[in-house]
């Protein structure tokens, strides 16, 4: 189902788990407007969409509150915050909307079973089953007091599964971000999941959270899932964004070809209206030269490309940071390959990663990650690039001229250089 790195704008980062249809609409508007031409599709409801109370990010407050259901025990859309779900509609509404803006719909979900239906011990659709045979009321989240987990590995956990992805085939969902699923890891409940999926009669891209996701578990990730989180909640600071260089490098080799390591939402423009911090919004904590080392990084490595601002307050900044079409073209490369590090020093803070491209051609990025601005070098040949290339910088869309040997460009602190090298001969 991601043949590439999936692109598109999740609710999170800027409404936490309180986003309404009227905010979901404004997006997917300003998505279909000014973005879907360079291949952003996905609007994704991100956690909690079932509490009609939801304030932002109250998730552990809300324990023990009333979430909407069916009479199987399945959450749905509360209706104060989704009036289309009415009349039992569910998602179904929404999606079309999102369908006839010519984009796609996603969802958020947590592991496992609502422990008010476990509560209420209601059958499980279309089985001889019923919520206390599927729970273990065991296994809880730390994090969010909704949900317990499944026996694993038992035909009722799987007659639950299989009833939920029914359900959202049903609505029209085309993505599905399960959460609680990879930290700590849930092989059982990720093969269920798979399974449910491919049963349920409609393709959905299958993204699993939160991270960091062992590497340990390449294998069964691979085998079943579209996108996997290599890192906890990411934000706007450069401490976090320093990061992900290293904890995607682990991911080397194990990426590509409709599988991907995830980075997390890009959290560009203005963000956290009623997100994790209990802050009023603001805009990105990152500066322009970071914004821009996350943009290249992202395009790259590659992984998906999800963002989190609320896109109607977008300026023109921002926006041309989700419209580069070079850059974006390096993430979109139809020949589906991760980049490699092929230069890295922990001393200065500097790094190259390369990525071939399907024409033939390279992507090449150096990156400066140290205190100090200044230059940067790199042996093209240690990089795996012997010979003589010409380059061009793909964020300022100026030919470069000829480049072999060493380069030692000058880059800010922070700051990236993004290179799509064709070999000269």
């Amino acid at each position: 189902m991601a043949p590439v790195p999936p692109m598109g704008w999740n609710s999170f980062v800027s409404f936490g788990d309180s986003v309404t249809e009227e905010e979901v609409l404004a997006n997917a508007q300003y998505m279909k407007d000014n973005l879907a031409k360079y291949g952003w599709k996905y609007v994704v409801v991100d956690y909690r969409w079932y509490d009609a109370g939801a304030k932002g990010n109250t998730a552990v407050g809300r324990a023990g509150a009333k979430l909407s259901a069916d009479w199987y025990g399945r959450l749905t859309p509360a209706v104060q915050r989704f009036p289309s779900a009415k009349n039992n509609a569910g998602f179904k509404p929404l999606a079309d909307k999102i369908h006839g803006m010519g984009l796609k719909f996603g969802i958020h979900i947590m592991r496992g079973i609502p422990r008010q239906a476990v509560k209420a011990n209601h059958p499980i659709e279309s089985s001889s089953y019923s919520a206390v045979n599927a729970a273990d009321t065991s296994s809880t989240c730390s994090w969010c007091p909704d949900m317990y987990g499944v026996k694993a590995n038992t035909s009722a956990a799987q007659a639950w599964y299989d009833s939920l992805f029914r359900q959202y085939a049903a609505w029209g969902v085309d993505f599905v971000k399960v959460d609680d699923l990879s930290k700590p890891y849930s092989g059982a409940d990720i093969s269920a999941i798979r399974r449910a999926i491919d049963k349920c009669g409609r393709p959905m891209v299958f993204s699993v959270s939160p991270g960091p996701t062992p590497v340990r578990h390449t294998r069964q990730l691979q085998n079943t899932v579209d996108m996997w989180r290599i890192s906890g909640d990411f934000w706007d600071k450069w401490n976090k964004l320093s990061s992900q260089f290293d904890l995607m490098a682990r991911w080397q080799g194990r990426g590509g070809g409709g599988h991907w390591p995830d980075p997390d939402f890009l959290p560009l423009g203005i963000i956290g209206h009623r997100a994790s911090s209990g802050k009023k919004s603001w805009s990105t904590h990152l500066t322009k030269n970071e914004q821009v080392t996350m943009m290249s990084f992202w395009a790259i490595a590659p992984g998906p490309l999800f963002l989190g601002s609320n896109l109607p307050e977008n300026d023109d900044w921002t926006l041309s940071l989700m419209t580069n079409k070079e850059v974006l073209d390096v993430n979109q490369d139809v020949g589906a390959r991760q980049a490699k590090r092929a230069m890295y020093s922990k001393a200065k803070g500097h790094e190259a990663w390369v990525k071939p491209l399907a024409d033939g051609t390279k992507a090449l990025a150096i990156f400066n990650r140290s205190n100090q601005d200044g230059p940067v070098s790199v042996s093209l040949d240690d990089c795996g690039l012997p010979g003589k290339y010409q380059a061009r910088n793909l964020w300022q869309h100026t030919d470069l001229g000829t480049m072999e040997d060493t380069i030692s460009p000058t880059i800010p602190k922070h700051g990236s250089l993004l290179l799509q090298l064709t070999p000269m001969n």
